[in-house]
């Protein structure tokens, strides 16, 4: 099994970038897809990137395409994701999840981290 903890969460402006870190516990991290979602208040969780164990597969959100870079370091049991451009619309807390198999489809995540909060300011 695989716990996940974030970090790297905080206020920025808009412009500004974060980088968020998620680090796995467990022996077979890299077995796994990493997803990074993200849920706004009164909002629904959404996706916004993955990574396949190998690095072979990405996919990102429309809304965070060329902004956001998804990365791994499976020797390390970490998942970054690096967060450039940002805008007020990208508050949310950001929650890193583990899957078997590729997907990006959150209900197919099965170990979630306890979340971080990102805040941009206009």
């Amino acid at each position: 099994q695989v716990q996940l903890v974030e970090s790297g969460g905080g206020l920025v402006q808009a412009g500004g970038s974060l980088r968020l870190s998620c680090t796995a516990s467990g022996r077979t991290f890299s077995d796994y897809t990493m997803g990074w979602f993200r849920q706004a208040p009164g909002k629904e969780r959404e996706f916004v990137a993955a990574l396949s164990w190998s690095g072979a597969f990405t996919k990102y959100a429309d809304s965070v395409k060329s902004r956001f870079t998804i990365s791994r370091d499976n020797a390390n049991n970490t998942v970054y994701l690096q967060m450039n451009s940002l805008k007020p619309e990208d508050t949310a807390i950001y929650y890193c999840a583990a899957a078997r198999g590729w997907t990006v489809k959150w209900n197919n995540y099965d170990r979630w981290g306890q979340g971080t909060q990102v805040t941009v300011s206009s």
